[in-house]
């Protein structure tokens, strides 16, 4: 049996397991989070399984972004009270994935929530010669191809 069969997410998108669907086109389907931070938090997935971001297919993740801006719009239209909408994707354990199929939530935001991404307390500007050393590191990269 392969991952993908037993992908939660790739079981969604062939109908094999119940979910509220919201959206589907060819490339993406969006769906309601089974845990979610805020009423109306979607997830929209790829039909093609990719783990994490950087098998993620282009054209995938274009469509991941398109659907998630159609959805957005959706969510502050609908008779929900939605003030603002996040978008997220966690890529790897220490980003908060527990899903091993890219995925990006649509988030809708109300006043007061209580969610919101934080910075650490006492979080300094960063010196602009540490901003180049990290800058040259990672420009040293772009174009090198998934690790």
């Amino acid at each position: 049996m392969t991952f993908e069969s037993e992908c939660i997410f790739c079981r969604i998108v062939r109908g094999e397991t119940e979910a509220h669907v919201i959206y589907r086109d060819d490339r993406v389907t969006a769906f309601l989070d089974i845990h979610p931070v805020t009423r109306g938090h979607l997830l929209v997935v790829p039909h093609r399984h990719a783990p994490d971001l950087a098998s993620l297919q282009p054209q995938d993740a274009a469509a991941m972004v398109e659907a998630a801006q159609a959805l957005a719009a959706a969510l502050r239209r609908a008779p929900l009270g939605v003030d603002g909408v996040n978008l997220h994707l966690a890529d790897g354990v220490i980003a908060g994935q527990s899903v091993f199929h890219a995925h990006l939530h649509v988030i809708p935001r109300y006043t007061g929530d209580g969610f919101g991404f934080r910075r650490p307390l006492g979080t300094a500007e960063a010196a602009q010669s540490e901003l180049a050393a990290v800058a040259d590191q990672i420009r040293s990269s772009v174009g090198q191809g998934a690790s």
